[in-house]
């Protein structure tokens, strides 16, 4: 037998038909077969008899002789026929059409229908091929099967269409019958022997009709099969198929007699698929032949009657809760529970297939995957959840379930997260510090936890888990400068967060120093992002932290500069203007407009100076300091003559003005531009005293240059001293050195010739009948002198 997943059956009532008794046999193939039940049933038996049956297996009715009647309606038909009946077929709609016809086999095949005057005429279709043995009766078309093959028969027409032949002459046809069935109004299956033919009845274009049919077969799949065929019937696109099955025995030589098989195949052109196959338990199965099976169909409910001399099997599709049972009998339960969630709404008797999925999970001993799949089973019963939370601390794994708890809209009794938080203290820091982070507050009353925490930090007071969790657990009540100390206290991480995310900078004016040495960077930070929300004592403790840190290192915190003007400027002005002088990393713009904002000139003066704009800063000093020593002395600092012109511009009416520049001008600026400028009648304070120190100032230059005139000739005679002996010094020559002209070596091979060598100061060497007849310099450095290239001509001449 196969398990397949395809379209399936199961036979499922048996009755024997010599007593009333029911009898059920159940097929071990669980997967594929389900039981049904029938309103009736009508046999026929070898002897002639037709026995009517009800759903239990009892005998309602029996008939002699063969009738056509009406079960609820006094109509009926009777006759004696010359030969024995094999087969009858009733017109489709015999029961609903004014027109009543059937058809009768024997060794004829004999027509009866009801003529207007409301008596049955008889008319014979066929003839003269000895037994029919099968009839099969859909819409207009009747086809019938006898020793030599089908036949098929246009009541319309009144045509025969087709005879399909039959494959393998060497079966006897009475002991291997020809099996049909109409899949529908123009399909025909025909099964004999091993042989399976798929006909379609077409119409026939009407350009090639001539004298032949309306209508046409053609074969659209001929196969096969590995057994005797005693049955077929159509199921959708496939086909149901009852086997006479033949085996051979490992103890006896010839073949014997297996149990029937039932499968279910998938046509195809010229071969078949097969899809389910079960073996089916029927009675005295070891004696009967091929021609002792029958297989009938019901359209309507899609029923299979499975026919033995001795029993008879219903079959029916499966349905959902026939899968559901097959896989919870195989223990399948995840498989089982998927299936009934996909089909819900066809599973009618499965509403506990989850708990018994988790219990086999309990039993097994994997409680991680049973406390997993208490969410999808459990789903929003909350009673469940508790008894299955019991159930799991009984058996010692409430780890297991804990994190699968709801723990949303929907939730538990406080006492059931509690108890599962007391059972993590207990053995599990790091897990109950889990669970506080992952559960909601709301969940389990807070204070009890606090305490239960706090009993255990009496034993264990440094625990950094168990201190974290209590911090969290302060935070979660709102006691957040609780948490803030353990926090500080424990260096962690969450400490910023905790301030930002509560506003806790009111609480922060006695830790600075705490913050600052536990991580510098995001405490300035803090600090800096917040300086509307902490007091003014903070924030001058800050400024003086910076302050500093900047004496110490100029480059240390230069991300801070540009916070850092803001704090000087509110808090600490005094120290602004050298921070701007010392601090490269300042933004000049932002602190100018700062500066102009609080209307701090010195601090403007010196940025505007900075930036390049020394004409506005020199407006500034004179427009709104007023101070004409500060002035000129900006004007000596930038040493830009058209800073001193702008400078006696601005003076030349303002009498003050003009002493301040008589009396420091005169190293810098030739004074007489300035006294030229004077308006006659202009009265100057202490002009007397001011042209005497001008005078002073002009006698003391004098003095200076002739002073320095003097050192001058000193130091020009002594170098000029040093130079000449430097020169007169003797030069080496050997015989590495080469004539700059001719690159021949210096000194002669022999010595004792006399020769001639010119040696410059410039350490270059020449033989003398190398150098032009002058010979008063250095050619290769007069070339340098004059350009490239006459050195060599001047040798050249």
């Amino acid at each position: 037998m196969h398990a397949h997943t395809h379209t399936s059956l199961q036979p499922s009532l048996v009755r024997c038909i010599n007593t009333p008794v029911l009898q059920l046999k159940v097929q071990i193939h669980a997967k594929l077969w389900q039981f049904v039940v029938c309103i009736f049933l009508a046999l026929g038996t070898h002897f002639g008899k037709v026995f009517l049956l009800d759903i239990q297996g009892n005998v309602t009715q029996k008939y002699e002789i063969v009738q056509v009647f009406g079960l609820y309606t006094r109509e009926g038909f009777h006759e004696n026929f010359d030969c024995p009946i094999k087969v009858v077929a009733l017109h489709p709609q015999f029961s609903k059409s004014n027109n009543k016809q059937f058809v009768t086999g024997g060794n004829k095949l004999l027509l009866y229908e009801r003529n207007w005057l409301n008596r049955w005429k008889m008319s014979t279709l066929h003839e003269g091929e000895g037994t029919i043995t099968n009839i099969k009766w859909r819409a207009n078309l009747i086809a019938w099967a006898n020793n030599v093959g089908v036949k098929i028969y246009d009541i319309s027409s009144k045509q025969r269409i087709t005879n399909v032949l039959r494959d393998n002459t060497t079966l006897r046809p009475d002991m291997y019958p020809c099996s049909l069935c109409w899949k529908d109004n123009a399909i025909l299956i025909i099964g004999w022997g091993s042989s399976v033919k798929i006909c379609v009845v077409k119409e026939r274009d009407p350009t090639e009709m001539r004298d032949l049919p309306s209508r046409y077969v053609e074969i659209v799949s001929a196969f096969e099969t590995e057994f005797f065929i005693s049955g077929l019937a159509p199921l959708a696109d496939q086909l149901v198929t009852l086997y006479y099955v033949q085996e051979n025995s490992d103890h006896m030589e010839e073949e014997f007699r297996a149990r029937p098989r039932l499968d279910i195949i998938q046509p195809l052109p010229e071969s078949c698929e097969e899809i389910s196959s079960d073996a089916l338990t029927v009675r005295n199965f070891q004696e009967n032949e091929c021609r002792d099976y029958k297989l009938e169909h019901s359209e309507g409910e899609s029923l299979f009657y499975i026919i033995s001399p001795k029993d008879i099997v219903v079959a029916k599709e499966r349905d959902q809760d026939d899968h559901v049972d097959w896989l919870l009998e195989k223990k399948k339960y995840e498989e089982a529970l998927m299936a009934a969630e996909i089909s819900f709404k066809n599973v009618k008797r499965h509403d506990k297939i989850g708990m018994a999925y988790i219990n086999h999970l309990v039993e097994k001993g994997d409680y991680d995957t049973a406390a997993r799949k208490c969410q999808k089973v459990l789903g929003k019963n909350m009673d469940l959840w508790e008894n299955e939370v019991y159930r799991f601390k009984t058996i010692g794994q409430l780890k297991a379930i804990s994190q699968y708890l709801p723990r949303g809209d929907l939730r538990l009794r406080p006492a059931i997260y509690e108890m599962i938080l007391h059972e993590f203290l207990k053995t599990d820091y790091e897990g109950f510090a889990t669970l506080i982070r992952e559960w909601p507050g709301e969940l389990y009353n807070n204070m009890t936890i606090v305490q239960a925490v706090t009993d255990h930090l009496k034993n264990d007071p440094t625990n950094s888990i168990l201190l974290t969790t209590l911090a969290e657990l302060y935070t979660y009540d709102q006691r957040y400068d609780r948490a803030l100390e353990i926090y500080l206290r424990l260096r962690h991480k969450d400490v910023y967060q905790l301030i930002h995310k509560h506003n806790l900078f009111s609480s922060i004016d006695d830790k600075i120093v705490l913050l600052m040495d536990f991580d510098k960077e995001k405490a300035v930070d803090m600090l800096l992002d917040n300086e509307d929300k902490i007091s003014k004592c903070l924030c001058w403790s800050f400024s003086q932290y910076l302050h500093k840190l900047f004496k110490r290192d100029h480059h240390k915190g230069q991300k801070y500069h540009e916070r850092q003007i803001s704090l000087y400027a509110e808090y600490d002005r005094p120290n602004l203007l050298p921070f701007l002088r010392d601090s490269t990393h300042c933004p000049l713009e932002k602190a100018l407009e700062i500066c102009q904002q609080r209307h701090f000139v010195e601090e403007t003066v010196f940025l505007l100076s900075r930036m390049g704009n020394c004409r506005r800063a020199l407006q500034m000093i004179m427009e709104e300091l007023g101070d004409v020593d500060k002035a000129i002395e900006f004007a000596k600092e930038q040493d830009d003559a058209e800073l001193w012109e702008d400078l006696i511009s601005y003076s030349i009416d303002k009498p003050p003005f003009i002493t301040g520049l008589l009396n420091n001008i005169g190293t810098h600026v030739d004074p007489i531009l300035l006294i030229h400028r004077i308006k006659e009648g202009m009265e100057i304070p202490n002009l007397r005293d001011s042209l005497v120190k001008i005078l002073q100032d002009y006698n003391l230059q004098i003095l200076l240059r002739e002073g320095c005139k003097k050192i001058l000739v000193a130091d020009s005679l002594s170098l000029l001293q040093k130079m000449n002996r430097t020169q007169m010094r003797g030069v080496r020559v050997d015989e590495e050195n080469i004539c700059e002209s001719c690159h021949v070596t210096i000194l002669p091979s022999d010595t004792a010739q006399p020769f001639s060598v010119v040696v410059f100061h410039c350490r270059h060497m020449f033989h003398k009948e190398c150098l032009p007849s002058s010979g008063t310099y250095c050619n290769i450095c007069s070339a340098k002198r004059r350009g490239p290239g006459s050195g060599i001509l001047e040798m050249k001449k």
